[in-house]
């Protein structure tokens, strides 16, 4: 039987660790339109069509030629901005580049936090993150070899950033607010998600694509000078924490031992937060056990998404049903951010940032994998090649569910409790 988290309230919104969340929030938030202002920048980086007439100057070119004649691969606007000459290839490796940079820090990082402080890891990310989305523009104009170097360096900032958080939750969220708390810090990512998808192309249409990196890169050193000044790695060393949340959180960790492109993400924003409250309240009403809580949200977050990817193909004459599925798509499967995704803090908080970096690392390569082969089976027939997408991703799903209901845990394993060593 799991051991029963602890009922007793504390704080409640107006708490520090709720402060946390949002600021966490922010932080993902940022993290997510610098990752993605490339994926809005492109259009404008490499089609000048819409700019005073120009002609499309993106080719076919192969990429070796492209990478050996870096000074080939820009000619200017008239209004300073300059467009690139980048083949599919080109923009294929540019975009997977920092997916590769994140693999890279996941794992190491997840141990350096628990050494070096989470505060200190992520907000480190987070900085060289945001220094480098400021200086995209520069790199470009220096040539393609240097943009896919910067990416991949950003990937290994972000890699830091975002398993950090799991060293910081497994000290300051209560057990029972585990899947409030960090669907409120995860949310930030689908919101930032829907900003960057509703405002860059504005911004590259009215100011020129490199301000779309400006701004958010921008953002992302206020986002920093934020976090250095109010997150703390524990309750314990935090000087503005009120002595009422600080002996709750450490009581209930001591019982618990230890617009149309934007709606998506809307949808998966809304999933998320509905998601965790739901988690918790199962939870704190002794409704499921805790390790029937993180199954049941995986088998949602995995099921539903997969049943509307396999009816999707069937259904495109009706475009409001088309349309809905892929609303549900992402928000369904934010579903399992209290499932699995938290399991970690459940199985081993100690070592949590050090399982989530080798989780994300294997998701990660899935999706640099699926990238490649997302782009080789639409290339042979655009709409068979879709159908094919959408069951593959529909199959892994249910490997991936059944792998976890078979194998999942949610007791504290014996390798992780910390050992009192008692001197003679």
């Amino acid at each position: 039987m799991d051991e029963k988290p602890s009922t007793r309230k504390g704080p409640d919104f107006c708490s520090l660790r709720y402060g946390l969340a949002l600021i966490m929030h922010f932080s993902n938030f940022t993290m997510i339109t610098q990752r993605v202002s490339l994926s809005i920048a492109i259009i404008a980086m490499v089609n000048s069509t819409q700019h005073h007439g120009l002609s499309n100057v993106s080719t076919e070119e192969p990429l070796a030629e492209t990478l050996n004649n870096p000074s080939r691969s820009f000619k200017k606007f008239n209004t300073g901005a300059s467009v690139y000459e980048w083949s599919p290839e080109t923009q294929g490796i540019i975009f997977s580049s920092i997916s590769y940079g994140i693999i890279l820090t996941l794992i190491p990082s997840g141990y350096l936090a628990g050494i070096f402080g989470a505060k200190q890891m992520l907000g480190a990310g987070l900085l060289t993150s945001s220094l480098l989305t400021l200086f995209t523009p520069l790199a470009a104009d220096f040539g393609v070899i240097l943009v896919i170097v910067t990416r991949t360096v950003q990937g290994m900032a972000q890699g830091m950033a975002w398993t950090g958080q799991f060293t910081i939750w497994a000290k300051w969220a209560p057990p029972l607010e585990r899947s409030k708390l960090t669907s409120i810090a995860g949310s930030g990512a689908a919101f930032g998600s829907f900003i960057i998808l509703c405002v860059g192309g504005l911004i590259s249409q009215a100011l020129g694509w490199p301000f779309i990196f400006y701004i958010f890169g921008s953002i992302g050193c206020v986002c920093c000078l934020l976090w250095f000044t109010v997150i703390y790695d524990d309750p314990t060393h935090h000087p503005c924490i009120s002595v009422k949340e600080k002996e709750y959180i450490m009581s209930s960790l001591a019982q618990q031992s230890g617009v149309l492109s934007s709606l998506p993400f809307i949808a998966a924003s809304s999933c998320t937060i509905l998601g965790g409250q739901l988690a918790d309240f199962l939870l704190s009403r002794n409704l499921l056990r805790l390790i029937n809580v993180r199954k049941l949200f995986s088998s949602l977050g995995l099921l539903l998404p997969s049943l509307c990817a396999v009816a999707l193909p069937f259904v495109t004459s009706s475009y409001i049903t088309t349309m809905i599925l892929l609303i549900l798509i992402p928000g369904t499967s934010n579903l399992c951010d209290s499932g699995f995704i938290i399991n970690t803090l459940d199985v081993a908080p100690r070592y949590a940032s050090f399982l989530m970096g080798i989780s994300r690392g294997f998701g990660l390569i899935a999706g640099i994998i699926s990238s490649t082969t997302t782009g080789f089976l639409i290339s042979q027939d655009s709409v068979s090649g879709w159908r094919n997408v959408f069951f593959l991703s529909a199959a892994v799903n249910m490997f991936g569910l059944v792998f976890y209901l078979t194998f999942g845990q949610a007791e504290i394993q014996d390798w992780a409790k910390e050992r009192t060593i008692t001197r003679l």
